[in-house]
């Protein structure tokens, strides 16, 4: 059983996810840019301007975590779980994830960032 509120949760959670979004947009960005693509220019748009996006939810949740004593740690890691320490005002719980679980919750927030409905919520 959790002491953490789900809200503080799902911010530590952002702290893991956000970062892989970012690795994998930059890896993406390196492959458009060394693509034959004849238009680089509106892919490589997006890729940045989400990635702009996501370091901007990545500082809030980041600055939330230090105000509220709050901290995420990977411990472990194998082929199928990774483990992270979650630190909470004092408390330590350990929260093992399923590796492809991860994997679908990355491509999830990709999808979410490049969908038309969160570029609306921007504007």
């Amino acid at each position: 059983m959790t002491r953490i509120p789900e809200e503080d949760r799902n911010i530590m959670e952002k702290a893991i996810y956000l970062p892989m979004v970012l690795i994998v947009l930059n890896r993406d960005l390196v492959v458009v840019e060394n693509s034959p693509f004849k238009l680089k220019k509106p892919y490589t748009d997006l890729i940045e301007e989400t990635m702009k996006i996501i370091q901007r939810e990545l500082a809030v949740a980041k600055q939330y975590m230090k105000r509220n004593k709050l901290q995420v740690t990977q411990t472990k890691r194998d082929d199928a779980f990774t483990m992270y320490l979650f630190l909470y005002k004092g408390y330590e719980e350990y929260h093992n994830y399923f590796n492809p679980r991860i994997r679908n919750k990355v491509q999830e927030l990709m999808e979410f960032y490049f969908s038309k409905e969160h570029r609306s919520r921007q504007e």
